[in-house]
């Protein structure tokens, strides 16, 4: 986490902004002091340890449809900005975008994840475990913090859509070499590459983990409708979320929320020793990033006599 503040404030009133950046989009919320919605805006993946670049630029666009919608610019306002961004657990990538010249009156920089614990939690101890392109669990107990996977796509995010994506990819090519029987899933992606394994290959060197979390949703689908593939995936995903679940229980987050893109679909593949501890989250990661916001305009404003716009 990281806080930087700019001080001429040219008595201009202050808003927040809470930004959700992960690997397949970047959402941007903007209130004023007492929490009311003034704009809402989104654009491309934030996830600074595949482009800090890339990232920011998302982050910004997102803000500026936020502005935007509330007919307002960048110079009109103070913003103290919280953002949660995909990727910023790892120290290189957080020192990287800690250098980042950001304009808001103050920036503060933390994870997706730590951002949908404060949003599933609020001042409450509890964990939250994060199911999108990525995978991560996350608890706050006794003000200690725990966290579990989230390591990064290939060499960890196990049960994640980016995941589900690759060993999907990988039972295509079993299929193909007949050490393993076709399904309709496995038809059904083999058909996207024009039934060549040579074009998975190619792909598979270039793509992201959202390229790979793009087929997820064929693999839910389709377990859905019993594909014997895909529910063996989807098994096999759950398991993962519960070995999550299970060591964040043992560090003593007994209410866990789940969070992210495929987390529903994923719930009910989950242990029942897993499901007897989810809660339903009071909020997401934006409403999260906006938390955080506030406990730091709340300092600018007692400090700085800052003008809250109400």
């Amino acid at each position: 986490m990281w806080n930087r503040w700019n001080l001429n404030t040219m008595g201009r009133p202050l808003l927040l902004l809470g930004i959700d950046g992960g690997g397949t989009a970047c959402r941007a919320r903007l209130t004023d002091i007492d929490g009311n919605v003034r704009g809402e805006g989104a654009a491309g993946p934030a996830n600074i340890r595949f482009g800090l670049k890339e990232s920011f630029e998302a982050a910004l666009q997102a803000t500026n449809q936020a502005l935007k919608q509330a007919g307002l610019a960048l110079g009109d306002v103070d913003i103290v900005a919280c953002l949660a961004l995909a990727g910023a657990s790892e120290p290189t990538n957080l020192a990287a975008a800690r250098a980042i010249a950001l304009p808001f009156r103050h920036a503060l920089i933390t994870t997706d994840a730590h951002a949908a614990c404060v949003g599933a939690h609020g001042s409450k101890d509890g964990g939250i475990i994060v199911i999108g392109t990525g995978s991560v669990g996350l608890a706050v107990v006794g003000g200690n913090e725990y966290r579990v996977g989230g390591w990064g796509f290939p060499v960890s995010d196990e049960g994640s859509g980016a995941w589900l994506g690759s060993e999907a990819a990988r039972r295509v090519l079993w299929a193909h070499d007949g050490r393993a029987c076709w399904s309709e899933l496995l038809t059904t992606i083999f058909q996207r590459f024009n039934d060549d394994p040579h074009a998975i290959v190619r792909w598979m060197g270039e793509a992201r983990p959202r390229d790979f979390a793009a087929l997820a949703p064929l693999v839910l689908g389709a377990a859905s409708r019993g594909d014997p593939v895909a529910c063996e995936l989807a098994g096999l995903a759950a398991a993962h979320i519960d070995a999550i679940a299970d060591r964040l229980v043992s560090c003593g987050a007994t209410r866990l929320a789940l969070a992210g893109g495929i987390a529903a679909s994923i719930e009910p593949w989950l242990a029942a020793a897993t499901r007897r501890h989810l809660v339903a989250a009071e909020g997401d990661a934006l409403s999260g990033a906006l938390e955080m916001a506030r406990t730091q305009a709340g300092t600018a404003v007692e400090m700085h006599g800052i003008e809250a716009q109400r």
